[in-house]
Order: C-alpha cells, then sequence, then structure tokens
C-alpha cells in the first residue's frame, strides 16, 4: 500500500501546486497586463475619482433627474450582485403581469404627459437581475421627464443619449445599448 501512497501524494501536491496556485497566478497576471480594466472589474468613478461601481452591473436609479435602467429581480435588493438571477416568472404567470402593470404605472406616474409606448427593457427583468444596460429606445423614453427635472433642452439630453450608445459588439453580436451608469454620470457633468 505504502508503495501506491507515495506517488498518489507526489501527484496530488504537483498537480496543486500547478492547476491551484501556477495556472492560477499566472492567468491573473496576464489578465491584468492585457486588459487592465477587465481584470479589475471594469469599474467606473465619477469626476471626483471616487468609485461608484462596475459598467458591468447595474445599479438601482429611482430619482426622476437620472435615466432608470431595467427593472432587478435579484432578492434581497435589486441589483444584488451576490444573488444573481431572474424571477423565474414565465409569460402567463399573473405575478409577473401584475409586477410589469405596477412598473408601467410608476413610469406613468413619473412622467404623466408621456403617452408614448413603454420600451419592454423599462418593465421587464433580465435573466440576470444585473442588467447595466437599456436600449436606445428606453433612454429616448425618458428623455423628456429628466429634462423637465433638470431643465435642460432635450436635444442635448438626445445628443448626449446618441454619444452614450455603444454599436453591437464587433459589429456583429448583440444590439445597440446604453450603460445607464455611463449615462447618468455624463448627464451629472453637463453643464447647468
Amino acid at each position: 500500500m505504502s508503495v501506491h501512497f507515495k506517488p498518489a501524494f507526489l501527484m496530488l501536491v504537483i498537480w496543486t501546486a500547478l492547476t491551484g496556485l501556477i495556472y492560477p497566478a499566472l492567468v491573473t497576471s496576464l489578465a491584468k497586463l492585457l486588459f487592465p480594466s477587465q481584470a479589475n472589474g471594469s469599474l467606473i468613478s465619477d469626476q471626483s475619482g471616487k468609485l461608484v461601481g462596475s459598467q458591468l452591473i447595474g445599479q438601482s436609479f429611482s430619482d426622476p433627474k437620472y435615466f432608470w435602467g431595467r427593472p432587478s429581480a435579484t432578492s434581497p435588493f435589486p441589483y444584488n450582485g451576490g444573488a444573481s438571477g431572474g424571477s423565474n416568472q414565465g409569460p402567463t404567470n399573473p405575478a409577473l403581469a401584475d409586477a410589469v402593470k405596477a412598473r408601467i404605472q410608476a413610469l406613468r406616474a413619473a412622467d404623466p404627459e408621456n403617452q408614448a409606448p413603454i420600451p419592454v427593457d423599462l418593465v421587464t427583468a433580465s435573466a440576470s437581475g444585473l442588467d447595466p444596460h437599456m436600449s436606445p429606445a428606453a433612454a429616448a423614453y425618458q428623455i423628456n421627464r429628466v429634462a423637465k427635472v433638470r431643465r435642460i433642452d432635450p436635444e442635448r439630453l438626445r445628443e448626449l443619449v446618441i454619444e452614450q450608445t455603444e454599436s453591437r459588439q464587433w459589429g456583429l453580436f448583440g444590439e445597440p445599448r446604453v450603460n445607464v451608469l455611463k449615462l447618468n454620470l455624463a448627464l451629472d457633468r453637463l453643464p447647468r
């Protein structure tokens, strides 16, 4: 038995060192060298240098002077990075229909003059519950509300939304999108 124990133990030590220490250290070092922002969480700071979030995880904005992103279904609080996941409510689930109706009412109450159709991504949560983006249509829907509250020309906000709109990845994948945190930070930088 001891004849088998020594080689087995040595293999355990060698493979633990290789796969548990050396390989992760090498991959982490390469990632930090080649992709420093992404390797450190794609963090975003405000104009004073204060860390305000990540461009990969949504944040809850409820103040009418800001653009609002997709709803989050994470618990116990919205955009909980430790509890990524959707509500798992199917299209025939009455709870989903009630949640969508409540979100529509909240959007209408925040901007009663806006009778445009509400983009679906403003009333439905993403599968992860952490989506940091919204569609350009969702941003456009909110322009008049934000312009009114901030007393800014709506055309200037339209330009800002266009500036902040990211195109398809590599020109092929996904849809054009607007990062809500980046848009709101750019909004705060606009001259008053």
